[in-house]
């Protein structure tokens, strides 16, 4: 079964909180996560990972009635936003939410585990036709 387990950051006072850390937090943080990502790979139980980019980059887009792309400005004031997410195909949901359990104890300044919450949804498949 595939999930999808999707971290969000707090936007804070600007898009990345994180590059106010101290170096030596940021490079354990990342390491952190080279560790998990590096266990899911061996495991056989990583199908994909990917960080986004900052809020400041994003854009909202929706069709105008030619169907033509219009964007709004930068991505609206929220609280949180999605920071990134992994793509995993484990045996059950249990285990993902173990491994997302895993990724919400990441460490923050001081070395500190942030308990990030992280959304966890299952991949919908299409039906199987019958044949």
């Amino acid at each position: 079964m595939k999930y999808m387990l999707m971290m969000s950051a707090p936007r804070g006072a600007g898009d990345w909180d994180i590059f106010k850390w101290p170096r030596k937090d940021i490079e354990a943080h990342i390491a952190y996560w080279d560790s998990l990502n590096h266990q899911l790979r061996e495991a056989g139980e990583l199908v994909s990972i990917e960080a986004l980019s900052a809020p400041a980059a994003a854009k909202r887009v929706r069709a105008d009635k030619n169907g033509l792309p219009v964007t709004d400005g930068v991505f609206p004031e929220t609280k949180e936003f999605l920071a990134g997410y992994w793509i995993v195909d484990v045996d059950s949901s249990e285990r993902a939410y173990a491994i997302a359990a895993k990724a919400s104890m990441a460490p923050g300044p001081g070395g500190e585990p942030l308990h990030m919450a992280l959304e966890v949804r299952q991949v919908m498949r299409a039906p199987t036709p019958e044949v």
